[in-house]
């Protein structure tokens, strides 16, 4: 139980750090950044974790039906697609808002998701359930709140004159930030609709139950990076922006970038080992440390990196009143599945 839980910090705090190398990145554009970060952790790095960890990996993927591999494939598209506006969302607006809001939205919805095929729990986990998803949403709300005083505390500034920009920037990094959480929920379906057909082919070839986890997250990975590598391939021609592929740090920019890509894999791959030490309160307890840890930790660091550097107080309290509600909601929300 205590390495369960110890796994489930640490596979938070590295979803949590895994966008604070692109902070250090020089000479590369918004597109040239993410779009090699997402080559990097949706197709290079879940290759050969999968091929390194996988036994009987071409066996295990050719048992799976066509039609739970398409149904899995059009989900993980949208989850793409939702990631790509996840790492846009934090270029506008900062990690600790672009976390907290893309992670509260995820929980909000992808708790409701069971609901739609498995019918309404019993009266007493449902009451809890139902009142963490408030409190999540109201921490989604102030979180917002806390992002749209602290523009109007830095156009206040002196030194900063755009005012129009940044206010539009700050509204769009918000919804950004929302609806891509929205379309990442096609993780969580495209997660229950082929992991019973991959467990029982992962099972066969003699893995460890956790092993599920690596074979699941495959398919999702290859394809939410077909998404993202159709926008960002557009995008590089639509801005010229493949010449500063040339720049002269790029070794140190690829090397940041290695980085991001091994945590943001490797968070959700820890996670499913957590869950695997946890047994039975993995989905439930080590669901609620997982997330929690995740924005903390990303509200920690955009702090630190000094996003909040010119809000003021009201503004600060607010973030840190979102931040209190996700946690209690996203515990209330654990505690209502244990009672299932």
């Amino acid at each position: 139980m205590t390495q369960g839980v110890i796994w489930a910090i640490f596979a938070g705090l590295m979803l949590g750090l895994y966008a604070l190398p692109e902070k250090f990145t020089k000479d590369f554009k918004y597109e040239n950044t993410w779009s090699l970060f997402f080559l990097l952790t949706m197709f290079v790095v879940p290759l050969i974790a999968s091929v390194a960890l996988i036994d009987g990996f071409g066996e295990v993927f050719g048992a799976i039906p066509v039609d739970v591999l398409l149904n899995m494939s059009i989900a993980s598209f949208l989850w793409g697609a939702g990631v790509m506006m996840w790492g846009k969302a934090i270029n506008h607006i900062g990690l600790s808002l672009g976390f907290s809001l893309f992670i509260g939205t995820i929980i909000l919805i992808g708790s409701l998701l069971p609901f739609l095929v498995d019918g309404l729990p019993p009266a007493n986990a449902l009451l809890f359930i139902l009142l963490g998803l408030l409190v999540v949403l109201l921490g989604i709300v102030a979180n917002g709140k806390a992002g749209l005083i602290r523009e109007q505390d830095e156009l206040k500034n002196a030194e900063h004159t755009k005012s129009s920009d940044g206010k539009g920037s700050m509204a769009t990094g918000i919804f950004i930030a929302v609806f891509g959480g929205l379309l990442a929920t096609g993780f969580s379906y495209a997660n229950a609709v082929g992991r019973p057909f991959l467990h029982e082919a992962s099972q066969a070839q003699g893995n460890a139950d956790w092993i599920t986890a690596v074979v699941v997250m495959f398919p999702i990975f290859i394809s939410g990076g077909i998404a993202m590598t159709a926008y960002f391939a557009w995008q590089l021609s639509q801005k010229r922006a493949w010449k500063y592929f040339k720049s002269s740090h790029l070794s140190k920019n690829v090397s940041l970038i290695l980085i991001m890509a091994v945590f943001h894999y490797a968070a959700s791959a820890l996670f499913a080992y957590a869950a695997f030490r946890l047994g039975e309160a993995g989905n439930t307890v080590g669901y609620a440390i997982f997330n929690t840890a995740s924005v903390i930790t990303a509200i920690l660091s955009g702090i630190i990196t000094k996003e909040w550097a010119r809000a003021s107080n009201k503004a600060r309290r607010m973030l840190y009143t979102g931040l209190f509600c996700m946690v209690v909601g996203v515990v209330l929300i654990a505690y209502g599945n244990s009672l299932i």
